[in-house]
């Protein structure tokens, strides 16, 4: 039984559709089973999914980081 406290899992919304609101850095690290320092390194490095600041908190577009994972899948089929 769930608890209208409990998030969803971000990454089933992302399987079956894009979320209907931005994600947070926690939820980026849930994706992809990275630690959430990783995701900021990624944002200070400009090389993870795109995000964007409202006001002090940290987000992403779903359609981003749906964009992001499809270039990088590209990217890796054309270097093997």
């Amino acid at each position: 039984m769930s608890t209208a406290r409990e998030q969803p899992d971000p990454r089933a919304t992302l399987r079956s559709g894009l979320p209907d609101r931005y994600l947070t850095p926690e939820d980026i690290a849930v994706i992809f089973k990275v630690p959430v320092e990783t995701v900021y390194q990624w944002r200070k490095k400009r090389t993870g999914p795109p995000g964007f600041r409202i006001g002090k908190h940290l987000r992403y577009d779903p359609t981003d980081v749906r964009a992001y994972v499809t270039e990088r899948k590209t990217a890796d089929q054309a270097a093997a």
